[in-house]
């Protein structure tokens, strides 16, 4: 890693906007022997990339699973054990927790296989393979195509191939764009149903430093959780069953006791979720002035009644903690985002690149490209009005939880209504809405949710600027602006937040009955503020989209064209991607340095067990009061968690960290705050993305939950 003042950098970006570091992307896989091998193997890698990512042969590929909708996971043992994040299992953690058998607090371990515990709607996802499908995705579409008629025949071509790449077989295949739709490449995916929670330690160690270290360096949380996958007789995915066994993978990873030292080639394996690589000036601005600004100031809102709800009473804290948590990390994220840009001056940055494109279209007689940056702007100065109110429906509208299950009526009311559907259908969507009910229910308080209205509702209507939502003249009128008088008589006259009278209903209902859904406060709320937006919102919004997708597509296509010799790779779409740098301490600001390590002696050093975030289990002061360790130390202490140079982000919670052989060294779980402006914009001297170090899991899993069977089923490598 070099090491540049931030200053320095900013200069160096600014000289050389598209100058890029060893350590920035997120490389499809497929692509690494032609763009990534030679510069990776230089930092240290051993491994060649048919290694990293085979079609035909067993690779790294074949142990990287997409956990549930939005984390990674892999595979540790020849019997379906899985790694992931303790967050990222939290909500199947938390879905078998009850206040007498609470696992968030307590932990969970399996003694053995029978114990382990299904999790149904859990799924894990492997690749088989990806194929580039641009000239048949394309076959067909011309220049002189509209947007609509363009993407009408690409979604035509998609699902044909679709079809055909998964004829005969239990797998699914997804097209999808890359490079703003100048690229398609077909994803074929393999998914298992049957996943079963086999261990997690508590939260005190799990979630250690709470909120307060969320996204921040240094860190030490065992941020680790361990699943199992399971198949039918012949290793093929199945629903649950009691006579399935555990999955036999193609490959698992091999796990490293050597540990790491500075300058050491890592690599992360995952489905980094989304990035925004390319976004111009304007763009940008519209992130750091509205959308994140906004999005903050109403999380902080919510996040502030449900804690202090929490606070006072156990069953609720059980109910939102999964849901807090994932408020407040883009909470904090949005935070992080904003400092970062602002510090490294992306909007300048930019600019700089704006300048140069111009510089360059002109001179060389690119003529289709001279307005694409006054479009640009036109485009984005329409845009942010509808900014604004898109991001107040999102977080104030449908943050609010009776509306956001309310909406989910609407489908029911409008069969009921169709004289053309049928009982069948209408049965069917009941059938759904129970299941949605008993999910919903399951961790949902109406005196936190009547608090909410009231608050977002308030907050809806003070920011609004356009097409305000009728609810707000009828407070108005009616309840003379006092939003928590409305609340209160909404939660008093809405059935929709009682959970006996929604299963009531569900269970005796009969299609002339949507009467009583129609009239019901909570339901009349939801459509003044989805109708307003479906209305007057989304219409101009969906086509401004369409416009700047449009734009983007002709901007990275122009660039990449003006800078033929740079190695551009696809922003992250939740697909498959190797990111890769080096174990590195940083600088985040001045006066400050950080090591690229921490131990558990910085857990005891932490441990204020009157402070719910750094609470510490007895049991593990105890080991480490005796500094029974295991082969786990290093130097007299256990590792918990480090830092490297590699360009991750949301979706990389529990990739694999990799050594140079393809050796498991921990599991990322973070970016630090500094650098979470990454997404947008990546500077390798900021960015660090942070692992729980391998050794202190298998500490936690073998000395501290007495679950040592586990780790005899992996491959030790010392």
């Amino acid at each position: 890693m070099k090491k540049f003042s931030i200053l320095t950098a900013l200069l160096t970006i600014l000289i050389n906007p598209f100058n890029l570091t060893a350590d920035e992307g997120m490389w499809l896989p497929q692509f690494l022997k032609d763009l990534n091998e030679g510069e990776m193997q230089k930092l240290g890698c051993k491994l060649t990339a048919d290694q990293i990512y085979s079609v035909n042969n067993s690779s790294l590929k074949d142990a990287i699973v997409l956990f549930g909708g939005g984390c990674t996971g892999e595979m540790v043992s020849n019997e379906g054990l899985l790694l992931t994040n303790h967050h990222c299992g939290y909500g199947s953690i938390q879905s078998h927790s009850t206040v007498e058998h609470n696992y968030l607090d307590n932990g969970f371990w399996a003694k053995n296989k029978g114990e382990e515990l299904p999790t149904p709607g859990l799924t894990c996802t492997f690749v088989v393979r990806i194929d580039d499908v641009t000239k048949q995705v394309l076959n067909g579409v011309t220049d002189n195509m509209d947007e609509a008629e363009r993407n009408k025949l690409i979604e035509k071509n998609c699902k044909t191939l679709e079809a055909d790449a998964v004829k005969d077989t239990w797998y699914r295949a997804r097209i999808r764009p890359y490079f703003y739709g100048n690229e398609y490449y077909m994803v074929v995916t393999e998914t298992f149903k049957d996943i079963r929670l086999v261990g997690a330690p508590p939260q005190s160690i799990g979630k250690f430093g709470g909120e307060t270290d969320n996204w921040m360096w240094p860190r030490h949380t065992g941020d680790f959780s361990v699943f199992r996958i399971y198949a039918n007789e012949k290793n093929e995915p199945a629903d649950y069953s009691a006579s399935n066994k555990p999955f036999k993978p193609r490959n698992f990873l091999n796990v490293s006791l050597k540990g790491y030292q500075k300058g050491d080639f890592t690599m992360t394996y995952g489905f980094p979720g989304r990035t925004y690589e390319y976004l111009t000036s304007q763009g940008i601005r519209m992130i750091t002035e509205i959308s994140n600004p906004i999005s903050i100031s109403i999380r902080e809102k919510r996040l502030g009644i449900w804690m202090n709800d929490m606070k006072a009473n156990d069953k609720v804290r059980l109910q939102y903690s999964s849901k807090y948590a994932r408020i407040s990390n883009y909470y904090k994220k949005f935070q992080g985002e904003d400092k970062g840009m602002r510090l490294l001056n992306t909007i300048t940055m930019k600019e700089s690149i704006e300048k140069q494109f111009r510089e360059w279209a002109y001179t060389s007689k690119q003529t289709q490209y001279g307005n694409l940056l006054t479009d640009f702007k036109t485009a984005y100065e329409q845009m942010y009005p509808l900014e604004l109110e898109s991001t107040l429906f999102d977080e104030c509208g449908m943050g609010i939880e009776l509306v956001s299950f309310a909406n989910k009526f609407i489908t029911l009311v409008s069969l009921s209504k169709n004289i053309n559907s049928t009982d069948e259908q209408i049965k069917a969507e009941v059938e759904n809405l129970k299941k949605d009910a008993a999910r919903f229910f399951k961790d949902y308080n109406a005196p936190t949710d009547q608090k909410e209205l009231a608050a977002l509702l308030k907050m809806y209507s003070d920011l609004s600027k356009t097409h305000r939502t009728p609810a707000f003249d009828l407070v108005a009128k009616k309840y003379k602006d006092d939003y928590t008088d409305y609340a209160e008589e909404v939660f008093e006259n809405s059935w929709l937040v009682n959970e006996k009278k929604v299963t009531s209903f569900l269970n005796n209902y009969k299609r002339s009955q949507f009467k009583k859904i129609e009239k019901d406060m909570g339901f009349k709320l939801m459509l003044d503020i989805v109708n307003n937006y479906k209305k007057n919102i989304d219409p101009a919004y969906s086509a401004l989209e369409t416009k700047i997708d449009l734009l983007y597509r002709q901007w990275v296509k122009a660039l990449r064209e003006m800078q033929k010799d740079r190695k551009f790779w696809p922003d992250a779409n939740s697909t498959l991607r190797v990111a890769y740098g080096t174990v590195a301490p940083y600088k985040p600001f001045d006066g400050a340095l950080y090591d690229y390590k921490t131990t558990l002696s910085g857990v005891i050093e932490k441990m204020d067990n009157t402070n719910p975030e750094f609470r510490v289990p007895q049991k593990l002061v105890d080991l480490y009061n005796a500094k029974d360790f295991g082969q786990y130390a290093e130097n007299g202490d256990v590792p918990v968690a480090f830092i490297a140079s590699n360009h991750t982000t949301g979706g990389n919670s529990g990739s694999p960290l990799l050594d140079g052989e393809g050796r498991l060294l921990g599991l990322n779980f973070d970016t630090a705050w500094e650098g979470t402006m990454s997404n947008y914009h990546f500077n390798a001297d900021r960015a660090r993305n942070i692992s729980v170090d391998i050794r202190y899991v298998l500490f936690i899993i073998d000395k501290f939950a007495g679950a040592g069977y586990l780790v005899d089923e992996m491959k030790l490598v010392k």
